[in-house]
């Protein structure tokens, strides 16, 4: 049992949200879903959460009003393989959302994602500091990540 995780405040369309995700994921399911009974603010029967599961990561997803938004302050991290790997998220999480930089973007939902290279963070923090800066600085000037030009940059091509 994964003993932290994420609970994604949503606004009415927790079910919409989760459900979304499980067409952007390939393994991916719903694992419970909690309705409001009498003593609760909502609509008795309604849905209240969806408990689910992304690639083996537990996530809620509440309904719990229009009082909070997401914020970039906290984003979801998807360490991937392959440049198909990146599209893949990128051209899903990206479909009623919108780009932002080095690889983030926020989802039509409004949670913000990062879609990275697995690699990345070893590349960033390389012993040699021009191999880290000019990966840094090939990061900083892409939208969506390209490991190819990634990789140039690390390797100084």
């Amino acid at each position: 049992m994964q003993k932290i995780s994420p609970c994604l405040w949503f606004d009415g369309n927790a079910e919409e949200a989760a459900n979304f995700y499980l067409g952007v994921f390939k393994s991916a399911r719903i694992t419970d879903i909690m309705r409001h009974t009498e003593s609760s603010p909502g609509t008795k029967g309604s849905v209240l959460a969806v408990l689910f599961e992304l690639e083996g990561e537990d996530f809620m997803a509440l309904n719990g009003g229009p009082e909070y938004k997401f914020t970039p302050a906290i984003s979801m991290f998807i360490k991937c393989e392959s440049q198909a790997e990146i599209d893949h998220y990128w051209d899903k999480l990206t479909d009623g959302g919108k780009p932002i930089a080095c690889g983030w973007l926020t989802d039509r939902f409004g949670v913000t994602w990062q879609i990275a290279p697995a690699r990345l963070l070893k590349m960033l923090q390389d012993p040699d500091p021009v191999k880290a800066d000019r990966t840094m600085k090939a990061m900083m000037g892409m939208i969506k990540l390209d490991i190819a030009a990634l990789d140039r940059a690390y390797n100084g091509a």
